[in-house]
């Protein structure tokens, strides 16, 4: 084999092969960077893999950890956060030229249903098919066993809802923005939807056709009643801004219950029933006031187990409306108006049904024409459509049919 010459060697055959010194220099000088630039080159690739199986250690430690997992979003998060959390700079709002949601929503009748425990929802009008009187209805609800339907009515998809609670507080809401169910439903939570207390619950629901048109605002009325005979109007205009945490739309004292809300026109007749059976009616000739007030006396009440159940207001000039009554227990008439003369507020009424064992107490009063339906739910969730002109006309003092 041969041997491997010497540096001294290798440099005496360049120079005997006429290579001058300093291009000797250059040479030596060339190798050994390249030697040292293909040292650092072998560190760069074993750093490069070290980092790498680091990095594939920590990855398997957070698939196998889900602790771990949020940690990380958290940080990321909050990083982001105070990275890009300022106040927003600017403002989103619709255009008079631009299109509204509302535009987009076709209208039509629905049936808004909100049970006991606090679940509404709507439900086209045209899935409840019309019935003769004394049917057996359809499910127009599931519940749960504790829970039965409290309020139903019909309204448009274009208007606007004002709920009030028992503890005298009004919300909003667009009825397109309620939640669209089927008829058999349960629906869901109005706290969802509203920013309503745990502790407080829907009583009374007023349709506005437009908050917008400060004509109509201006013109008409929302008439409060509660439970312990106290009744109050005040104007819709107080009632044409809505909040996200609602207003206080009256006082109510220890011991009382907001009952009703209606919507007039200032010049109405008012009529209030009790549960003993005894109604009054009276002009409407309460003073405006502010929405944090309390109201005044409408009708006298028996006793303690006796209260207010509901309250009707009907223009003068309409003679087509009667005066329906239902007790508990499923009898119910229509009266006309004028059999109930009109004395002053704060008075003891007249007999409005007869109440017996048989018949119940009295659960509901409405302003009715032959020309409508009537829809009415059980506990249980069972609903009966029917016809108004099928329900006969009485007298006041008789019990009505079944």
């Amino acid at each position: 084999m041969r041997a491997s010459a010497t540096p001294e060697i290798a440099r005496e055959g360049l120079i005997n092969a006429g290579w001058g010194l300093d291009e000797i220099e250059a040479r030596a000088i060339l190798d050994m960077r390249l030697q040292r630039l293909t040292g650092l080159e072998r560190d760069k690739i074993r750093a490069e893999y070290d980092d790498l199986m680091k990095l594939i250690t920590h990855l398997k430690e957070l698939l196998a950890d889900e602790g771990k997992r949020f940690d990380v979003i958290r940080t990321e998060l909050q990083e982001v956060k105070d990275k890009f959390g300022d106040e927003r700079k600017t403002e989103i709002t619709y255009l008079d030229n631009e299109v509204s949601i509302k535009d987009l929503i076709r209208e039509e009748d629905v049936v808004i249903t909100i049970s006991h425990l606090g679940y509404i929802k709507r439900t086209s009008a045209t899935e409840y098919r019309q019935q003769r009187r004394g049917g057996r209805g359809a499910i127009g609800g599931r519940t749960r066993e504790e829970d039965y339907i409290d309020h139903l009515f019909v309204a448009s998809t274009h208007h606007t809802m004002l709920f009030f609670t028992e503890k005298g507080r009004c919300y909003w809401l667009n009825v397109y923005e309620i939640p669209e169910g089927e008829k058999n439903g349960k629906g869901r939570a109005i706290q969802n939807l509203i920013q309503i207390p745990p502790d407080d619950k829907v009583r009374a629901i007023v349709d506005v056709q437009d908050l917008k048109d400060e004509a109509f605002v201006n013109n008409h009325y929302i008439v409060l009643c509660t439970t312990q005979e106290i009744i109050k109007k005040t104007s819709l205009e107080e009632f044409s801004r809505p909040r996200q945490t609602g207003v206080n739309a009256i006082t109510i004292v220890e011991g009382d219950q907001l009952l009703e809300a209606r919507l007039t026109d200032g010049n109405s007749e008012i009529l209030l029933a009790v549960k003993s059976g005894r109604a009054i009616r009276f002009e409407e000739k309460v003073r405006p006031t502010g929405r944090g007030a309390i109201g005044v006396a409408g009708i006298e009440v028996d006793d303690k187990g006796d209260e207010v159940i509901g309250m009707i207001c009907v223009n003068k000039e309409d003679k087509t409306r009667t005066v329906l009554v239902v007790s508990d227990k499923g009898y119910g008439k229509r009266t006309p108006i004028d059999e109930y003369r009109i004395t002053n507020r704060g008075g003891k009424g007249v007999k409005t049904i007869s109440v017996t064992e048989k018949t119940g107490k009295l659960v509901g009063i409405l302003d009715v024409t032959e020309s409508e339906d009537l829809m009415i739910t059980n506990k249980s969730g069972v609903t009966i459509r029917m016809s108004i002109a099928g329900i006969s006309e009485q007298g006041r003092a008789t019990q009505g049919l079944n």
